[in-house]
């Protein structure tokens, strides 16, 4: 019996994040690109996947949290952006105020149903991460996402 595609957390939240105003297409996924020179200039969010959340008993509404990750670097300097990461972070927490991210359909991979995002906001302020050894700016946060398979 083949394996039929089915829309999940990561697959949703990486639809909904590029579809914010200011992210461009290939700067959102489940794995940093070992290549920081590819994501350099605008930066990279990162979805780390769902820490939290539950779905609905009586109805197919999921209701996870996702951790969320931005990350900026400047190649050959040792002092990590942290503008930057802060700025791709706050491009995410307007898109969650923005009624237009909402209640549309979002395609996923090819092959997968559609879905639908019907609210999300953070659950957590987003927060530094001091200390990497790659000298990385990077910022966290987590993001509840209400979303439907159609």
């Amino acid at each position: 019996m083949a394996v039929i595609p089915m829309a999940n957390t990561e697959l949703v939240a990486v639809a909904w994040l590029l579809s914010a105003a200011g992210i461009e297409p290939g700067q959102v996924a489940t794995t940093l690109p070992s290549d920081s020179a590819a994501w350099a200039e605008n930066g990279f969010v990162h979805v780390v996947g769902a820490v939290g959340g539950s779905p609905q008993v009586d109805y197919a509404l999921r209701e996870p949290v996702v951790q969320i990750d931005t990350y900026a670097v400047n190649p050959g300097s040792g002092k990590p952006p942290w503008g930057k990461a802060a700025s791709l972070m706050e491009l995410i927490a307007a898109a969650a105020y923005q009624g237009a991210g909402m209640q549309r359909a979002l395609t996923l991979l090819p092959g997968y149903p559609q879905a639908r995002v019907m609210s999300a906001h953070f659950t957590s302020e987003p927060r530094r991460m001091p200390g990497d050894d790659s000298s990385y700016a990077r910022y966290q946060a987590d993001l509840a996402l209400h979303w439907i398979t159609l």
